[in-house]
């Protein structure tokens, strides 16, 4: 069983093109000035002169939004990719035996047949502490999931299913910590192991994932697109776990739109996804798919996000207002909606009120959030805006990273 599309060819990335001779080209075709542009964009004029004349070549999706939302054209007209940042020298030493465990798995040598309830029981404490975002405690225990799952799926039956399992909460925790190759070495075996239609989609979904978080707009669209055809459920006769996989990928396809200023379609997926929670009518895990949930609370979540991305703080505070966080919610979603709102204090200019947001964060999920490039650029926008900067302030930079 295959991914829809699913050739290397498919995930290939484009090559970064440098956004400076596209946006004089299309500042030009829409008669705006360079000032004028930087007005309407709320981008500094000094930026959009440095990109126009090569001296930067590269900048923040955030601020090609912007730029493409003036110019009235998607942001890939203006960048076709943008990397985030990769992992740091530390993250990518602390997570060097969980690499070399996927990368080179071990045959089993062991006598008789390897003990399947140990994997299921380390996979167990993977998923617990996944939810947490315990990194510091998952990092030694993958190399041996990892293995352990091997050996199982060369001996046992359901050794393929748990090394699956493996595989998928590995690529996401990579995802997550910004190793991006590896985590797309993980999802390429994960999928040899799936042998279910939403085990594949739930592959697919976190690959959608990577795919944006590298600003892969336009691919992101597609291989969301693919799967909402593939999945196509008739609501009222689809299983639960066929609406929440349905609609996650309607949110991907949103969170793909919304960035690549498609505002339309954006609305539309949100739409529906927003259909597919109501029938669900409450949060809903899928038994493939391990690492995310999907109900009324997660779409009203995006929502805000969308609105975030659409700097309109006024309506991400008004829909976090009225947003209950169950314990249902993934830590991930909940920690992401509160960089929204810290985002969104922040561009109201109440600062305490954002950087008190980001302590709350730090509090719950300490190792997840210097992860984020989302908080370092909200801290950054502080750092560069105020003359002075309380303790608070000056500890929060520091442990997102801002530089110096």
């Amino acid at each position: 069983m295959c991914l829809p599309n699913a050739t290397p060819a498919a995930y290939a990335y484009l090559m970064v093109t440098s956004i400076g001779e596209q946006l004089a080209n299309i500042r030009r075709r829409r008669g705006l000035s360079q000032r004028e542009l930087a007005t309407l964009s709320e981008v500094s004029l000094s930026l959009v002169q440095k990109l126009e004349q090569g001296v930067v070549s590269d900048t923040s999706l955030e601020t090609a939004h912007k730029l493409a939302r003036a110019l009235r054209v998607p942001t890939s007209k203006l960048v076709l990719t943008h990397d985030e940042d990769d992992a740091d020298e530390t993250t990518v030493a602390d997570w060097e035996e969980v690499r070399r465990a996927l990368r080179t798995p071990t045959p089993y040598d062991g006598d008789g047949e390897p003990e399947g309830g140990a994997v299921m029981g380390l996979l167990g404490e993977a998923v617990g502490l996944q939810g947490r975002d315990q990194y510091s405690r998952l990092r030694p225990l993958l190399p041996k999931l990892l293995r352990g799952a091997d050996a199982l799926a060369e001996h046992a039956s359901e050794g393929r299913a748990l090394r699956f399992q493996a595989l998928h909460i590995t690529a996401w925790l990579l995802i997550q910590t910004r190793q991006f190759a590896e985590a797309e070495l993980a999802l390429d075996r994960a999928e040899d192991d799936a042998t279910e239609r939403l085990q594949l989609a739930a592959l697919a979904n976190s690959r959608c994932w990577l795919l944006l978080r590298r600003g892969r707009l336009p691919e992101t669209r597609e291989l969301a697109a693919q799967w909402v055809d593939e999945l196509a459920p008739v609501l009222g006769k689809a299983s639960p776990d066929e609406l929440a996989t349905w609609g996650s990928f309607q949110l991907r396809t949103a969170a793909a739109c919304v960035r690549d200023n498609r505002p339309g379609e954006a609305d539309d997926a949100m739409r529906l996804a927003q259909s597919a929670a109501v029938a669900l009518g409450r949060e809903t895990s899928v038994k493939a798919d391990s690492v995310r949930t999907f109900g009324p609370v997660t779409v009203e979540l995006k929502r805000a996000e969308m609105r975030a991305v659409q700097h309109r703080p006024d309506d991400v505070l008004d829909i976090a207002s009225r947003i209950t966080l169950t314990p249902a919610v993934t830590s991930s979603n909940k920690n992401r909606h509160m960089l929204d709102v810290a985002s969104a204090f922040a561009a109201k200019k109440e600062d305490t009120a954002a950087v008190d947001v980001l302590r709350n964060v730090r509090s719950s999920s300490p190792e997840w959030l210097p992860n984020q490039r989302y908080a370092r650029d909200i801290m950054g926008g502080i750092v560069r805006r105020r003359r002075t900067l309380t303790p608070e302030m000056r500890e929060m930079a520091d442990l997102v990273g801002v530089p110096m």
